[in-house]
């Protein structure tokens, strides 16, 4: 049973036994480890550098994606922070794909394999190789907890450092008066873009709402560098989430791609985990089980996207930790929304970090009871020690609330079961959309035909959008729903319509939306047996979601199922689908 938030973690006992060379000295030491000395050499080892720590440093760097086009700078810091501590800097690549590139494709599909990749790529270098410590460097969402899962896995001295967020876009008044017609140049100019502006404009253009010309500004002007999606999305989300989990250092999740402070961060990670060798700190003495409570508590007083659930089951299955869908429904209980960030709020993660970041919004919640306080963390100090001399946020503000005034007095994260989700589905509930919704299936065996059906004018108000065959096993590789999500709020739906899916929604998503419902509809789950008409209603208060059809009926329907074919049979998506376990679970691949 985990400590209640304030009281002593039984993790915070500090180790002493220094972790010094425990790794690399198998294959670097002795006259027998004289032809992997030879390779060395030949990589910029000297001499005085085989009695050094090794330090892998896991760079995603990439140019498929603005969120990691800069990392190799980055890395390139971690690498002299490193070496000025006294250790060797490796430098090696591991993959990232882009959501929000892929998006609506199938080449979507590929998105949450790339986690899996991602963390068997790392262990699997550090492990060959003899690392005594790791940076891990991650900007696109999975790469996140993809670098977590490895350094959970291998154990050994360990940072994770955040790539940072984008800064926001915008259409200058002299550009849009330039390109549009008046009254919409005054509409757009000086207004604040990131890349979902773009995803709506798709339909607010199918809804006669605005122009070629217009949507091809926002195009054009809503990323203007690097840095990963700039609201509360699954990105911002879970660099958040890591550093409440201690991974991290301090507001290394908030801060800007393209800042000075980002560069400072990587090269202080580089430091740290020499500084965690030598006090033989690992990341099994971080990743406690109240460590994931501090986590999920940030990720709700953040507002943040549902793919945390997903991601936090899974982080948590690699450290060997004990996580559930009911936590997050026991934690949302007592910890409010208080950041109005978007999707749903107003501001982007930028404008948090103008004015302080996250650790001021942590301290708050500390000053609450509602985080553990004794977690230790990569600075070698506990949560507490690494708040203590933050300043609170500037009065006046508006991006963060008070206690007394919240956004939401519980959880945004819903937990949902009932006839149409047995083992449980998530949902995002600002509150805005209201907590109960009731409406008719209209059913689409992928995300493609329910999005043609979204902007040709077929969905209609008091639908419940029902797209199966989208899960882990079924797509396979449980696609975001951004396009469709974004495309019924583009229409002006959102509070008309509803849409569930076995399949996952972007941290950009906002609306009523449930996904991850398990069992999912390839393996025979209840969503597999709904059919045009059926009443589905979503109750958030209650936590249920439930099809309006008798349990007869539903036998009658199950008996005449049949599995559908595989869509790959060959190939990494094949490999994934025989392979990964529920969304319920974590969608992991590694079983152990």
């Amino acid at each position: 049973m985990s400590t209640k938030p304030g009281s002593k973690s039984k993790k915070a006992t500090k180790p002493t036994d220094s972790l010094h060379r425990k790794w690399s000295s198998e294959v670097v030491d002795g006259v027998e480890r004289a032809a992997s000395r030879a390779m060395l050499h030949a990589v910029n080892f000297t001499r005085d550098d085989f009695k050094k720590n090794q330090i892998g440093i896991a760079s995603t760097w990439s140019n498929v994606t603005p969120c990691n086009s800069h990392i190799d700078g980055l890395a390139r810091q971690s690498e002299a922070g490193v070496n000025t501590g006294g250790g060797k800097g490796v430098i090696f690549g591991t993959m990232t794909i882009s959501d929000g590139i892929s998006m609506g494709t199938e080449g979507m599909k590929y998105s949450l394999v790339s986690r899996e990749i991602i963390a068997d790529s790392i262990e699997a270098v550090v492990g060959c190789q003899g690392f005594d410590g790791v940076v891990a460097i991650g900007g696109c969402d999975k790469n996140m907890p993809g670098c977590v899962m490895a350094l959970a896995r291998l154990n050994r001295p360990s940072v994770f450092v955040y790539g940072g967020t984008i800064l926001p876009g915008c259409i200058s008044g002299v550009l849009a008066a330039k390109r549009l017609r008046k009254e919409r140049a005054e509409a757009i100019a000086g207004r604040n873009l990131d890349i979902v502006s773009c995803f709506e404009a798709v339909g607010a253009i199918a809804n006669g709402q605005i122009d070629d010309r217009e949507l091809a500004l926002i195009e054009e002007q809503s990323i203007p560098g690097p840095g990963s999606c700039g609201g509360m999305y699954t990105a911002n989300t879970m660099a958040s989430a890591i550093e409440a989990l201690g991974m991290s250092l301090p507001n290394s999740s908030a801060q800007n791609a393209t800042s000075p402070a980002k560069l400072a961060d990587a090269r202080a990670a580089g430091l740290a985990v020499m500084e965690l060798i030598k006090r033989g700190i690992r990341p099994s003495d971080i990743l406690s089980r109240e460590a994931f409570e501090n986590a999920i508590t940030v990720v709700i007083a953040l507002g943040g996207s549902t793919n945390a659930v997903l991601h936090m089951l899974a982080m948590a299955h690699s450290a060997g930790i004990k996580l559930e869908l009911e936590d997050f429904t026991k934690i949302g209980k007592r910890v409010p929304v208080l950041a109005d960030l978007k999707p749903s709020g107003r501001f982007l993660m930028s404008e948090l970090i103008e004015i302080g970041g996250q650790t001021p919004l942590m301290k708050m919640l500390l000053e609450e009871k509602l985080l553990h306080g004794d977690c230790l963390t990569v600075t070698g100090k506990t949560l507490a020690e690494n708040l203590k001399k933050v300043r609170a946020y500037p009065r006046n503000q508006e991006i963060v609330r008070s206690f007394a005034n919240p956004i939401k007095a519980d959880s945004h994260l819903v937990v949902l079961k009932g006839n149409l989700a047995p083992d449980g589905a998530v949902a995002k509930i600002s509150g805005k959309e209201g907590h109960l919704f009731s409406g008719k299936a209209l059913v689409f065996e992928n995300e493609q035909d329910a999005l043609k059906a979204i902007l040709d004018g077929t969905v209609k108000k008091g639908h419940v959008i029902v797209i199966r065959h989208e899960g882990p096993v079924g797509g396979p590789g449980m696609r975001e729903m951004l396009s469709p999500t974004s495309a019924v709020m583009g229409k002006g739906l959102g509070k008309d319509v509803a849409l569930i899916t076995d399949g996952r929604f972007s941290g950009g998503s906002h609306g009523f939306v449930v996904g991850h419902i398990t069992p999912e509809a390839a393996l025979g789950g209840p969503l597999a047996l709904v059919k045009n008409g059926d009443l589905i209603t979503i109750d958030a208060q209650k936590h249920e979601l439930t099809l309006g059809v008798s349990d007869d009926e539903l036998a009658k329907r199950k008996m005449k199922w049949k599995a559908p074919k595989p869509n790959y049979t060959r190939g990494v998506l094949a490999k994934y689908a025989r392979t990964v376990t529920t969304a319920s679970l974590g969608a992991v691949t590694d079983l152990g």
